[in-house]
C-alpha cells in the first residue's frame, strides 16, 4: 500500500494489529458506500412520508451509485470543503438526473457522515461480538480443564496463596463475560440513527412532524434506533462504543500480561502456541517470544489512547461542533480495526495454549511451603489466637528463609504449635494443594454464567 504511514493498514505490520475482515469496514471505499446509503435511504424514508415523490425517490434508488465514484476527485474537493459530504452530492446529483434534485433533502453533511459511521459500527461490533464469543469459548475450555490444576497465586509479583490454572482462566474469561453483556445492552442505547437538519431542529423539513417520522422512518429501514431528540454535540453514545472496546482491550491486556510473565523462561508455565519462526529472535536461535500477547498489550495501551480522544470529543460546542468531531474520524476506525486484531490474537493464544502442568505444581511448591503461610496460621488460630499464630508463624517464615528450610521443617518443633496440633495436622496445613479454598467453586459459578 503505498503511502501507508499507520500500522494498522502497513503492508508489514497489518496483519498483527488487524484482520483483512474490519479493515474493508472501515476503508475509504467502505464508508462512501455508506454514506450513498444513507443519502439513497434518507430519500426513500422521506418519500415514505411524503416529503418527496416517490417517483424521485425510486430514482434515486436505483441510479445512485457508490462503484461508480472517482474516489480521486472526491478526495480532492473534500480538502477543499474539509468534509466529503458535499463533493459526494455534486457526484450522485447527476447520476440521478431530475430526481438528483431531491438528494440529501433537508439534510447536513453530520446527518450523512454520523449515520454512515453508525453502520459501520454497527457492522464492526458485529465482528467483535463474534471474535469475542471465540475468546470465551477458549477460555471455557481452560477454565474446565485446568480447573483443579493447582498453581501460584501472585500478589505484588511474589507468591501470595494458591489458586489454580483454571480459577485464573475464569477470572479473565468472568470480565469477558461482563463485556458481553455490555454490548448487548449498548446496540439499542449506541447505534442511533442521525437526522436533525443544520442545527438540528429538522426546520428545514417544516414545523410539523414530518422531520420525525421521516427519522423515525429512517431509522427503521437502516436497522438502527431512533433517538428523541439530535444529538449532533451529544457524542456520548460513540464515546461509550469507542470505551467499550477500550474495555475489551483493558481485559485482553491483563490476560497478556499473565501470559507474557507465566512464559518467562524462570517460571515456565505456558506458552503460545508453537508456528515455526513465530517469535524468533534474528540473532538468539533458542528465542520463542510471546508474540500475540505482546500485540495485544500494545494494542491494549492503543485502545485506552482512542478512548481518550472519544472522550475529548464529547466537549462540543454549541449546536455543532467546530473541530472535536474530527477527532472521531481518526478514534472510530483505528480503535475498531485495533480491537479485532487484539481478539484475534487473543483467540491465536488462548486456543492452542501450552500448559506446563508439572511447571506450576514445581513452582506452587518452589517456596517449600511459605505460600500457604496463612493456612498455617489460620489453624492455629482457633487455639491460641490469630495475632499470636500469625506471630508465630511469622517467625517461622523467617527462619525458613534464613535456614533454606521447608515451612514444615521450621514449625514442627515449636512448642506453641506442637502443642496445639499434631504433625500430621501441620503437615496437612503445609501442603499448598490443600489450600484452594472455593476456587473450584468459583470456577463452576462463572461456567455456570454460559448457561451450558
Amino acid at each position: 500500500m503505498v503511502g501507508s504511514v499507520s500500522a494498522i493498514d502497513s503492508v508489514i505490520f497489518r496483519n498483527l494489529f488487524g484482520t483483512e475482515e474490519i479493515r474493508k469496514i472501515f476503508s475509504d471505499e467502505a464508508y462512501i458506500a455508506r454514506c450513498v446509503q444513507v443519502e439513497v435511504a434518507l430519500a426513500i424514508a422521506q418519500a415514505k412520508v411524503g416529503i418527496i415523490p416517490q417517483e424521485a425517490a425510486q430514482t434515486i434508488a436505483a441510479k445512485a451509485d457508490a462503484s461508480a465514484l472517482d474516489l480521486e476527485r472526491l478526495g480532492a474537493e473534500t480538502e477543499i470543503v474539509g468534509y466529503p459530504i458535499l463533493p459526494l452530492i455534486r457526484q450522485l446529483v447527476p447520476q440521478c438526473g431530475d430526481a438528483g434534485k431531491y438528494i440529501h433533502w433537508g439534510a447536513t453533511t453530520q446527518d450523512i457522515q454520523d449515520t454512515a459511521w453508525m453502520l459501520q459500527m454497527k457492522a464492526g461490533l458485529d465482528v467483535v461480538e463474534r471474535e469475542m464469543n471465540a475468546v470465551i469459548a477458549d477460555l471455557e475450555k481452560l477454565s474446565k480443564r485446568y480447573r483443579d490444576t493447582a498453581m501460584a497465586g501472585r500478589t505484588h509479583l511474589q507468591h501470595a496463596l494458591p489458586v489454580t490454572f483454571g480459577y485464573k482462566c475464569a477470572v479473565w474469561l468472568s470480565g469477558l463475560l461482563r463485556h458481553r453483556e455490555r454490548l448487548a445492552q449498548l446496540k439499542p442505547r449506541c447505534l442511533l440513527v442521525q437526522s436533525g437538519g443544520a442545527a438540528g431542529t429538522l426546520a428545514s423539513l417544516g414545523d410539523g412532524e414530518e422531520g420525525v417520522k421521516a427519522r423515525r422512518q429512517l431509522a427503521e429501514d437502516l436497522g438502527l434506533n431512533d433517538a428523541p431528540i439530535t444529538w449532533h454535540v451529544a457524542r456520548d453514545v460513540v464515546c461509550e462504543i469507542t470505551n467499550f472496546l477500550a474495555l475489551v482491550g483493558g481485559t485482553l491486556g491483563k490476560v497478556a500480561l499473565d501470559l507474557i510473565l507465566m512464559s518467562s523462561n524462570e517460571l515456565s508455565e505456558v506458552a503460545e502456541p508453537f508456528v515455526p519462526h513465530r517469535g524468533a529472535s534474528s540473532t538468539m536461535p533458542q528465542k520463542r517470544n510471546p508474540i500475540s500477547s505482546e500485540v495485544i498489550l500494545a494494542a491494549s495501551k492503543q485502545l485506552r489512547s482512542h478512548a481518550s480522544l472519544a472522550l475529548d470529543s464529547m466537549v462540543a460546542d454549541f449546536e455543532r461542533a467546530s473541530g472535536p468531531w474530527h477527532l472521531e474520524w481518526v478514534a472510530i476506525p483505528e480503535a475498531f480495526v485495533i480491537a479485532v486484531g487484539a481478539l484475534h490474537q487473543a483467540d491465536f493464544a488462548l486456543a492452542g495454549l501450552v500448559v506446563n502442568e508439572q511447571q506450576l505444581l514445581n513452582n506452587l511448591h518452589s517456596t517449600k511451603g511459605l505460600i500457604v503461610g496463612e493456612a498455617v496460621m489460620m489453624g492455629l488460630a482457633p487455639y491460641i489466637g490469630r495475632q499470636q499464630a500469625h506471630d508465630v508463624v511469622y517467625d517461622g517464615c523467617k527462619k525458613a528463609i534464613e535456614e533454606n528450610k521447608s515451612l514444615f521443617d521450621a514449625l514442627v518443633d515449636v512448642k506453641e504449635i506442637s502443642s496445639a496440633i499434631s504433625q500430621e495436622e501441620l503437615k496437612k496445613l503445609c501442603d499448598p494443594v490443600n489450600y484452594l479454598g472455593s476456587a473450584q467453586r468459583q470456577v463452576d459459578s462463572t461456567l455456570a454464567l454460559l448457561g451450558r
